[in-house]
């Protein structure tokens, strides 16, 4: 039996690719230490996202991976996931106790933004995440009704300055809604909005939260660009169906956020297919393929691909989202596989960013 080293573990270790990613551990640099006793090793590794429901799996495979070296009688790997502060738009301070502003947005309304925004924030509290949620669709705000906050609830009020967040589900939660009556219709001015949006970012009590989702209004004009330049963003999602129509609003949104130096994560294509629940036929009502040419030209990745389902509007509709209601279902764990990627996505962007040049003056 021949001895085993830290070598011989890395080579084994570099053959597995981690699906979010899309590096082997070595490479990515998740791993933070090996230890070999003998015939046993222990790997402790150390993820950059919201991985709960990955990390065991991921874990066992790469243990069995490292058992079947020649010398290894019993390996044991510890992953952990420690979610850090990342880089927004550069001059724009960051908000208290929240390390990453995740926004989604989409080009025109109707495409499901608000559903996908909630089932996000579940999807990333389900995997071992603090996380927040900010209603900023101002003129229809529906995030309490999807977290099943009764209507009429106020948030609480501390030392006359911050708003206390509702907490629904494991996340934190707030909106314009909790402040106005729901039958009175908003009819501020651009300006008034944005103010309005920006004391609800920045007056919030928000508690220690690892990623705070905004749950941004359709549109890219004024309000969408005042949020843009002064709520520190560390990537967004785009919303779109697959319709020529949604997809060509979708693009000024992507626009948008280049222009104000904030990262595309990716897109959410929604409504992407729809089947019969009768005879299971698939149709593709709002057309084919539209998700994957947008992100294709913009050189971003299709995060997640979700049907047309009754099911996924009854649930939100109900004060349950997907995520919530059915958390073992196919469609719940297409929302988790969005969750890591959204996750993963917000490091390896940090990751690309190239660092400033030292510059150094002397009197030579």
């Amino acid at each position: 039996m021949s001895a085993v080293n830290r070598a011989a573990v890395e080579a084994v270790l570099r053959q597995y690719t981690d699906p979010y990613l899309n590096q082997d551990p070595v490479s990515a640099g998740c791993v933070r230490n090996i230890d070999i006793q003998g015939d046993r090793v222990s790997v402790q590794m150390e993820l950059g996202y919201a991985a709960d429901l990955f990390k065991s799996g991921w874990a066992q495979l790469l243990q069995m991976a490292i058992e079947g070296l020649d010398g290894v009688t019993t390996a044991r790997v510890e992953i952990t996931s420690v979610i850090a502060a990342h880089k927004a738009q550069a001059q724009i301070p960051g908000l208290a106790n929240v390390k990453n502003v995740v926004a989604v947005a989409s080009g025109k309304g109707g495409v499901g933004k608000s559903t996908t925004a909630a089932n996000l924030a579940l999807a990333l509290a389900r995997e071992g995440a603090r996380v927040g949620i900010l209603d900023a669709d101002i003129y229809g705000p529906s995030q309490g009704i999807m977290f099943g906050i009764p209507e009429g609830t106020r948030p609480q009020v501390k030392d006359q300055k911050w708003f206390v967040p509702i907490k629904s589900h494991g996340v934190e939660v707030m909106s314009m809604a909790f402040l106005t009556d729901d039958n009175t219709p908003m009819v501020w001015r651009g300006p008034m909005v944005s103010g309005a949006l920006l004391q609800l970012v920045t007056q919030t009590a928000w508690g220690d939260l690892d990623y705070l989702v905004i749950d941004m209004p359709p549109g890219t004009g004024d309000i969408q660009l005042t949020l843009a330049q002064k709520v520190p963003v560390a990537g967004a999602v785009i919303v779109t169906t697959p319709q020529d129509l949604a997809l060509l609003d979708a693009r000024k949104g992507v626009e948008m956020f280049r222009k104000v130096n904030i990262p595309v994560l990716g897109v959410v294509e929604n409504m992407a297919v729809h089947i019969c629940s009768n005879c299971g036929h698939a149709e593709h009502l709002f057309g084919e393929g539209g998700g994957v040419k947008l992100a294709n030209q913009y050189g971003v990745e299709v995060l997640a691909s979700l049907p047309l389902s009754m099911v996924i509007r009854e649930q939100a509709d109900s004060g349950k989202p997907t995520v919530i209601a059915e958390p073992d279902s196919q469609i719940a764990m297409v929302y988790q596989e969005l969750a890591r990627h959204v996750g993963a996505r917000i490091v390896l962007q940090e990751a690309a960013t190239p660092a400033m040049p030292n510059i150094t003056i002397s009197d030579d």
